[in-house]
């Protein structure tokens, strides 16, 4: 049957797998500097700005793991990233009160977030079920990353930003 995927065994879908993030993390790449120009609070300007930098390490090690399997770095389009962040950047594009803009594009990148801890942790399970260790340590310090900025931004969201969009919503 034309376009269906094969799957023989445990390392050919960690590979297809590692595709996926390894496309996710460049079209996060593309969409981080668009987040960072429509946020209006600093602090959440420098979030998304430290993160891109992380995502530039994130590719590296995905390139290390391709590199340490003998395979060239490859991407697969990621649909599920390419639909997320395609729904952030009506955020993006929002126009209203700065908080609750803010407020959205948090709501946005921690989607995005969630989808690659979910992603980040089967791929670490399938390289330690494989036998890959130092993948699996490269594709954890991904993961602690990700659950790290997650951390960050619900930090962002609950020490001043959803409760200024709030307040934004009282007045008017």
């Amino acid at each position: 049957m034309f376009g269906t995927m094969k799957l023989e065994n445990l390392e050919t879908l960690y590979v297809d797998e590692l595709k996926d993030a390894y496309d996710f993390e460049h079209q996060i790449l593309d969409a981080l500097p668009k987040m960072a120009e429509a946020a209006h609070s600093t602090e959440l300007q420098a979030a998304f700005r430290e993160h891109r930098r992380e995502t530039e390490n994130q590719v590296r090690r995905l390139e290390q793991v391709f590199r340490s399997l003998g395979r060239e770095a490859d991407r697969k389009t990621c649909k599920g990233m390419k639909g997320l962040l395609s729904e952030g950047d009506e955020f993006v594009k929002a126009r209203g009160d700065d908080a609750t803009v803010d407020a959205a594009l948090i709501s946005a990148a921690q989607r995005v977030e969630h989808y690659e801890m979910a992603v980040y942790g089967t791929l670490r399970t399938y390289a330690e079920v494989l036998g890959h260790d130092d993948q699996a340590r490269l594709l954890d310090e991904s993961l602690d990353e990700e659950s790290a900025a997650d951390e960050k931004l619900t930090e962002l969201a609950t020490s001043g930003i959803n409760v200024e969009a709030t307040t934004a919503a009282a007045a008017t």
